[in-house]
């Protein structure tokens, strides 16, 4: 288990916000994906791992457990923490985009990934939370999700390919 796991978050590098990403992993080695709700279906890509920030406090483990729960409606106890990637993986926004997102104050975010095995049943994944990230969801391969992302957020998700194999 990584320091993240153990109770310190990786430090982000200068100028990225941090950020957990989650890889929720099911038989036959697929991961959960939700389609972005502010993305109509067929508007290019939408889809993705859930994730979200690092508050400040938290383990990446935590932050994945407090995220996964917040956008997918699963508790703690229908999944089980595998493994946390030991570094974070950055991505950076287009300078143009910069403004809207984090009122400017970051240039991409670094997304320390997280395993985490899921133990329930599909009815279980309730995407309407109280305030809604994702429209749909869907199960994939990771190389499927790295294909079906924003093209910005690929090299994240190349690093959790890297980090977890193809079929976590």
């Amino acid at each position: 288990m990584t320091d993240a796991a153990a109770g310190t978050a990786p430090l982000a590098p200068p100028g990225y916000r941090p950020c957990v990403g989650i890889l929720l992993a099911a038989a036959a080695g697929r991961v959960l994906l939700g389609r972005r709700i502010d993305r109509a279906e067929g508007e290019g890509p939408a889809w993705q791992m859930p994730q979200g920030g690092i508050d400040g406090g938290e383990t990446a483990a935590q932050a994945a457990l407090r995220e996964l729960a917040e956008e997918t409606g699963l508790p703690a106890s229908l999944v089980r923490l595998e493994a946390v990637a030991p570094s974070p993986a950055t991505y950076d926004l287009p300078p143009e985009m910069r403004p809207a997102h984090w009122r400017g104050r970051w240039r991409g975010q670094a997304v320390t990934w997280v395993l985490l095995r899921f133990l329930g049943r599909d009815e279980d994944i309730d995407l309407a939370t109280a305030h809604p990230e994702f429209a749909a969801w869907r199960w994939a391969t990771l190389a499927e999700a790295r294909d079906l992302v924003l093209p910005l957020k690929r090299p994240a998700y190349d690093a959790a390919l890297a980090a977890f194999g193809p079929a976590p």
